[in-house]
């Protein structure tokens, strides 16, 4: 590690995504023109930022598991408190190499906006339903977050009316393809444009730009360490499990046990090696050791603390909770479905009153209260069709909070 600290970083400035970049007509271009002021000085990744930090889902991951589901302790990372940590890592990483960090922060703050309630294993109960049903071929969170920024989170214009958050392709392309799953020693950005939607499963192609790839590698550095640290706050890990990943660490910090040094110095490692072994000429790197360890870590982790026996009933809760939602929801759809809803308002007021907004947002099954709602969104469910109709509860699910799906699960199941 002393021999890392003593390289000198590298100077990625000319690929970085600014106006002299061949890419950057490509990476700044939007669907349709944005609005904007005479006033208004941020450059258009900024302004991405901003729109994704002022988004209803970007609120929502405050209350959405990252390891520990629902989780009471207020020391414990959620959903929110990882994308923070991975804009921290990533811009600390674009400013070292000398890259965009606006453009850092933006993707990092968008990454996981369509992650779904209860974590991964909410993602993979959702992935369940939908090959199920045969309602899409996968539900992916990087996808469904594309899918959110593009289609679902609505902002006010300086009207007062609602529309779609219509952000920059690098943003967006950073979004859907974050995955931090990095089995790769060496990454580097892809040449082509291409049409973002047609990106058919997590890690499919590399992100557009170097601020991208940065996303990408951080999301995996960012929760590596987290994730041993919440464990550790739980007490979960038997005393062989803590000699095991203290062993990993005195490779790196061989004077110290894991009572003396926090697990977040391990993002600290990581980013110096990167930063230290990475060049233009041969893209995002990390050394050997850094490299091996990444992926011994990672395994450590998904088998002790992902994997741990604790989570087991909860998991199996959290599949009674979002099935019986979707059975629910999907019970209502016949030739008038809104009135089919209002029948049992009484019974279910929170679910049907949501998701009777959902429908009117996204649907133009009453396109005079859409109006009054003031939304110039674009309509992206034909409510008629059964399989498009699934479609909706399945992303609606999906922005929920794990507190708000256990609120409506109760509220089905309970007797007034």
């Amino acid at each position: 590690m002393t021999e890392n600290l003593s390289k000198k970083m590298a100077d990625f400035s000319s690929v970085a995504m600014n106006e002299q970049n061949p890419k950057y007509a490509q990476a700044a271009s939007r669907v349709k023109e944005i609005y904007k002021t005479a006033y208004d000085c941020r450059s258009p990744f900024e302004r991405d930022e901003h729109r994704l930090l002022h988004s209803t889902a970007y609120r929502r991951m405050k209350n959405k598991t990252q390891v520990f589901f629902a989780t009471e302790n207020d020391h414990i990372c959620t959903r929110i408190e990882h994308v923070t940590h991975v804009a921290s890592i990533a811009e600390t990483i674009a400013k070292t190499l000398k890259l965009n960090s606006e453009l850092v922060n933006a993707i990092a703050i968008g990454h996981d906006i369509g992650h779904a309630p209860f974590g991964h294993h909410g993602e993979f109960i959702l992935n369940d339903i939908v090959k199920r049903l045969d309602i899409c071929v996968r539900f992916w969170h990087e996808g469904n977050s594309l899918n959110f920024v593009d289609n679902i989170e609505l902002l006010s214009d300086y009207k007062g009316r609602l529309q779609n958050l219509n952000l920059t392709y690098a943003v967006r392309d950073g979004i859907v393809c974050h995955c931090g799953e990095v089995n790769e020693k060496v990454v580097k950005p892809r040449d082509e444009f291409c049409d973002l939607t047609e990106i058919q499963y997590a890690s499919h192609v590399m992100p557009f730009t170097y601020e991208g790839c940065v996303v990408k590698l951080s999301d995996t550095i960012a929760y590596l360490d987290r994730d041993i640290e919440d464990a550790m706050i739980y007490r979960i890990l038997s005393n062989n499990q803590l000699k095991e990943i203290q062993q990993m660490i005195q490779r790196v910090f061989p004077q110290h046990n894991i009572e003396e040094i926090s697990p977040k110095i391990l993002s600290y490692y990581f980013i110096n090696d990167l930063c230290s072994n990475s060049s233009v000429e041969d893209g995002l790197c990390l050394s050997d050791e850094a490299f091996n360890m990444l992926r011994q870590i990672k395994e450590y982790n998904t088998e002790n603390i992902c994997g741990h026996p604790r989570l087991q009933p909860f998991k199996k809760y959290a599949t009674l909770v979002l099935e019986t939602i979707f059975e629910k929801l999907d019970s209502y759809f016949c030739d008038d479905i809104l009135s089919a809803m209002n029948s049992e308002r009484r019974l279910y007021p929170t679910l049907t009153s949501y998701f009777r907004t959902w429908l009117i947002r996204y649907t133009d099954i009453d396109l005079e209260r859409k109006a009054r709602y003031k939304c110039d969104n674009k309509i992206i469910y034909d409510y008629k069709s059964h399989k498009m109709y699934r479609k909706a509860i399945i992303h609606f699910i999906s922005a929920m909070t794990d507190k708000f799906a256990i609120k409506i699960f109760n509220e089905i199941i309970s007797f007034h």
